[in-house]
């Protein structure tokens, strides 16, 4: 199938994207979105909707261009390369899907270098299909590959009702600058200098006090070698229901509750002794740039902010569950997401040759080794066109930002909780233990509550 795509636009990449794309040349770095689709879709219908979500979005129609010595890398037009689409069929979709993720998606990087800067798989069995998305996490983060899969649909909806060989126009997104740019006045040039240092010493100050531990690989993987592993978990509607209830009793959040469950989880399985422990919350600040960018536009719009947990072997999770979900909180408002982003044009290595000593740091200091990313409710549509939805979830890649992480959202009247590792540096049996374990006290807490 012919499928020319239109030029996108070019400018360099900023100190948080240029810092995604080195991880992602070490070690892939991949942010994977799927939902499954019932009803009849045919791979040209599916095709002709990426060309035309190609045309709405500019990032989707770039590629990345460094010099020689792999610096100054800019996003530069990807003519006549349209998103990469392969189908498969299957005899039943099952668990198809993780196997695809944690086995090919997490493994095999974007081409950059050639262009587009997005890749789609469909598995198909009869009229059921698994629709994933994956794209590096230069230019994406999990709000972006969930919008990207619901856009998708949404085109394949109109250009099926537009009739055969119609066309549609599917308008077209902005051409945003890099997240830096639209960081408020008080978070760039001077001011921002100022605020991220104040940052930096408030944060080398805790941890001096504190001694906060982290999650410790099992072995060193060379930076290089390391790859990513899936392990996907959720809650049902009724498991789902019960833990909100007993959030709002005990007067914390649902992020809150998980992330407890993680901390115990990693702390129990190493055998640590009550003390401090530490986890990071990706948080998205979409709505803290100027002007705003929306959930419908792509782009990386998330950072991580840390919190340190009170560990007591055998407590109830919900004492540390307050202290995470109010710590966060606080952190938020107070900007601290946007004090890192900034932090980024002081740390960012200029490329792969530059990033020895900043890894090194990562491996031997990086405090946050454990994260849990929560986007919280997203409504993800049941129905679209003449199809049923469901099971809309993300996935993201580690390379060598973290160990272990767990990605949630609430969609389709369930919570997908999926849980990666890096491979080696733990063990699959200590990523299994981690995240039954998890999820067993976020089931057991609700119930106890």
């Amino acid at each position: 199938m012919n499928r020319p795509a239109a030029p996108g636009g070019s400018r360099p990449l900023s100190p948080l994207e240029r810092w995604y794309w080195v991880c992602d040349q070490i070690s892939p770095l991949n942010v994977i979105g799927h939902v499954r689709v019932a009803g009849p879709l045919t791979e040209e219908l599916l095709a002709r909707a990426l060309d035309a979500l190609q045309r709405r979005h500019p990032l989707l129609r770039v590629a990345i261009r460094a010099d020689r010595a792999g610096r100054h890398p800019r996003f530069v037009p990807a003519p006549g390369r349209p998103v990469p689409l392969r189908v498969e069929p299957v005899a039943a979709l099952g668990d198809a899907w993780e196997r695809l993720v944690d086995e090919q998606e997490l493994a095999t990087p974007v081409d950059w270098r050639e262009g587009p800067l997005v890749r789609a798989a469909v598995l198909s069995a009869g009229d059921a299909h698994d629709l994933v998305v994956t794209m590096p996490h230069c230019v994406a983060d999990g709000t972006t590959v969930l919008t990207v899969l619901q856009q998708w649909i949404e085109l394949a909806a109109e250009l099926r009702a537009a009739g055969p060989g119609a066309g549609i126009d599917p308008g077209a997104e902005r051409a945003l600058p890099a997240p830096e740019s639209l960081l408020p006045p008080a978070y760039r040039g001077f001011s921002g200098l100022r605020r991220v240092l104040a940052q930096q010493l408030a944060d080398q100050g805790a941890a001096r006090k504190l001694k906060p531990r982290r999650m410790e690989a099992g072995r060193r993987v060379p930076f290089a070698e390391r790859t990513t592993r899936l392990l996907h978990r959720e809650l049902s509607a009724d498991q789902l229901a019960d833990l909100i209830a007993a959030c709002r009793r005990e007067r914390t959040t649902v992020h809150g509750a998980l992330a407890a469950a993680m901390v115990a989880a990693v702390a129990e399985d190493a055998g640590l002794p009550a003390g401090p422990v530490m986890i990071g919350s990706p948080v998205n600040f979409r709505d803290r740039l100027v002007p705003q960018v929306t959930g419908r536009e792509i782009g990386t719009y998330v950072a991580s902010v840390p919190t340190v947990v009170d560990h007591r072997p055998g407590a109830p999770l919900w004492a540390a569950a307050r202290t995470i979900s109010r710590d966060v909180a606080r952190r938020r408002s107070r900007g601290e997401q946007l004090a890192a982003i900034a932090a980024m044009g002081l740390v960012s290595p200029k490329s792969v040759e530059k990033s020895g000593r900043f890894l090194r740091f990562m491996e031997e200091k990086g405090p946050m080794t454990l994260c849990l990313s929560n986007i919280g409710r997203h409504d993800f549509p049941a129905a679209i066109g003449p199809w049923q939805l469901s099971r809309a979830e993300f996935v993201a890649g580690l390379s060598v930002n973290a160990l272990y992480c767990g990605t949630v959202n609430t969609s389709h009247g369930r919570m997908a909780w999926n849980f990666t590792h890096v491979a080696d540096a733990v063990t699959a049996e200590r990523a299994r233990r981690i995240a039954d374990a998890s999820l067993d006290a976020v089931l057991s807490a609700a119930k106890s509550a």
